[in-house]
């Protein structure tokens, strides 16, 4: 332990938590101080779990009374780097974890809400819903490690924006610790509330930088009672965009997922992951995975689905494809879709971007990408996938099969600065749903700056004048 964290600011923290909530030690703490993916690496004197908000609070006072950087922290699956504590700093920052807050402390079935800590797993607040015949609809790859709290404070995505939107629109009320902690208690399930500033809105997506999530009311829905869910292949980008504009007005909500695969992204998972199989005897240059949700029962979905289909194969827009015939085999195609970036991490070393674009400009977006990465880096493999739907493209590279890894990633800040500048160009954003963490600090100062990062910066010196959420996140240096 670094000599600045004096044993009597340990005893402090001990004396909130108990033993149960301390964790110190290279070897336990290896875990929280390293991202998964192995591109960001921290030190840590020690990680805290708070047990309960009065807890979290607690922890909040000692360190604000200590000036001590906290990195809060929840499953630890993020991409940016949002969630691991600095390698190196002037002052020793702790790992505020959420991993003990994992209480389902309401669900209100008739209001169609449910009340959960930050450290559930999504996977145990999807599981509860379905308990009381109600849907949680954020999903994710990660979803079963993930955790709720940060979900909300990277405001993440997933594959059900299209029919439900982002994080941000499923959460109706927050309880969030202040960088001093005071305790912002915001947990109200109210689908209209003028009372002023929306408050919640200011730590959703805001990474942990400007508080600590303690718990959160959701929205519920109904559970779709009937799924149906396609594979299909097609020539091109455009003939997904205009596959989709037809899906709009012919299937309408019901339409829950438009995911779109090139076949660089299929051949990595067919390679690399076990018990996976190509839904097709010959290969083909794109696909979409296309799943609906009826409000009908029995064979309503796939009935509906089917008759879509039928209908692009006659028109020449689809090329081939196959209707999940049980629920084995629909988790089957979806496991080739959550199954990417896996397969991508043992293909090689790769570069990744998590873009957006109006829905109308993907094509434009991938043939100009494509060009730009191609002369930039001759015989790169470009692994596209994502969420047409919501024009959420992971735009990821990996290295050329004769290119040494490390120059290969010597190169991405050219080459991610030429995807990102294409992608706003458009319209776009350099970050969709991943959020900007350290990785993407300097796009935030180049794409958002002026008046927006001015008022960002406004608001971080408001709520946590002295810097100590989360620091070197997020907001660029002055």
């Amino acid at each position: 332990m670094p000599a600045d964290v004096s044993a009597s600011i340990l005893a402090e923290l001990t004396a909130v938590t108990g033993a149960a909530g301390i964790t110190t030690g290279a070897a336990a703490l290896e875990p929280h101080v390293t991202e998964w993916r192995g591109n960001y690496r921290g030190r840590t004197p020690v990680m805290v779990a708070p047990a309960t908000t009065a807890e979290a609070a607690a922890i909040m006072r000692i360190c604000h009374a200590r000036q001590l950087g906290v990195v809060p922290q929840g499953g630890n699956t993020g991409l940016v780097g949002g969630a691991i504590p600095a390698s190196t700093a002037e002052a020793p920052q702790i790992v505020l974890s959420a991993r003990r807050l994992q209480a389902i402390r309401n669900l209100d079935a008739d209001n169609y809400t449910i009340t959960a800590e930050a450290g559930c797993l999504l996977a145990d607040v999807q599981a509860a819903a379905a308990a009381a015949d109600r849907f949680f609809p954020l999903s994710l790859a990660a979803e079963g490690s993930c955790q709720l709290g940060g979900n909300i404070s990277t405001n993440a995505g997933g594959t059900n924006v299209l029919r439900y939107g982002n994080t941000r629109d499923l959460v109706l009320g927050l309880e969030v610790v202040l960088p001093d902690g005071r305790i912002y208690a915001g947990l109200r399930g109210l689908r209209k509330d003028n009372a002023g500033y929306d408050l919640k809105q200011l730590f959703i997506g805001a990474e942990g930088t400007l508080g600590f999530i303690t718990a959160a009311i959701c929205k519920l829905f109904p559970p779709p009672r009937s799924l149906s869910t396609a594979f299909v292949a097609i020539a091109e980008p455009a003939a997904a965009i205009a596959l989709l504009s037809r899906a709009r007005v012919a299937l309408g909500d019901q339409l829950i997922a438009f995911e779109l695969i090139n076949r660089r992204a299929m051949d990595f998972v067919l390679d690399n992951l076990p018990e996976v199989r190509d839904p097709f005897a010959a290969a083909h240059p794109w696909y979409l995975l296309l799943e609906l949700g009826s409000a009908g029962t029995g064979s309503a979905a796939d009935e509906q689905l089917e008759a879509f289909l039928a209908e692009g194969l006659t028109t020449g827009q689809l090329i081939d494809g196959i209707l999940a015939q049980s629920s084995a085999q629909r988790a089957g195609l979806w496991h080739l879709r959550h199954g990417i970036s896996e397969a991508q991490k043992k293909a090689g070393a790769g570069i990744k971007h998590d873009i957006s674009v109006p829905v109308s400009r993907i094509p434009e977006f991938l043939g100009a990408a494509g060009r730009v990465v191609a002369e930039q880096i001759p015989g790169v493999q470009v692994v596209a996938f994502g969420h047409l739907g919501d024009g959420n493209l992971h735009y990821n590279l990996n290295q050329p099969e004769a290119m040494d890894a490390g120059a290969f990633l010597a190169l991405r800040e050219p080459v991610s600065l030429a995807v990102h500048s294409i992608a706003v160009g458009l319209g776009g954003s350099f970050s969709a749903e991943h959020g900007v963490g350290v990785l993407k600090r300097a796009d935030l100062a180049r794409w958002r700056g002026g008046v927006e990062l001015e008022l960002m910066r406004t608001l971080k010196a408001a709520l946590d004048p002295t810097g100590i959420m989360n620091p070197g996140k997020l907001l660029p240096d002055d």
